[in-house]
């Protein structure tokens, strides 16, 4: 069975949310550090960083906050915007596959028993 993938744009400063930010902002509150979550999704702690200092411009507010050391480490967690922003994306996800449910059994059975899956990208080397 298909599933759904949402991609939010913001019009018309050209932000967006999708389900790679929602899956960062899911490890990171799993995982309590932000480079456990990039690592856990085969990215980059830069990129996990910038992806979270955009969310951050976009609304206007921290998503994650830093706890320093201590017995446990220190470690970073979601703000309640961030909870909040995760929250709310996941509820718009759902409810768009579940309206979106009958069409999606429609395509999967137009798609080939036999169709060959689809070859990601490669991407240029930037060292």
């Amino acid at each position: 069975m298909p599933h759904l993938s949402i991609r939010i744009d913001f019009e018309p400063s050209g932000s967006v949310l999708g389900p790679g930010m929602a899956q960062l902002l899911e490890r990171v509150a799993e995982l309590g550090s932000i480079r456990q979550a990039a690592a856990s999704m085969d990215m980059s702690y830069r990129k996990a960083w910038l992806l979270i200092q955009d969310m951050q411009k976009t609304f206007d507010g921290p998503v994650v906050t830093a706890e320093v050391g201590g017995v446990a480490g220190g470690g970073t967690r979601l703000t309640e915007l961030g909870t909040s922003l995760l929250k709310t994306y996941r509820r718009i996800e759902s409810r768009a596959a579940a309206a979106a449910e009958s069409d999606l059994g429609t395509l999967s059975a137009m798609v080939k028993a036999n169709a060959a899956p689809r070859r990601k990208r490669k991407r240029a080397n930037k060292s």
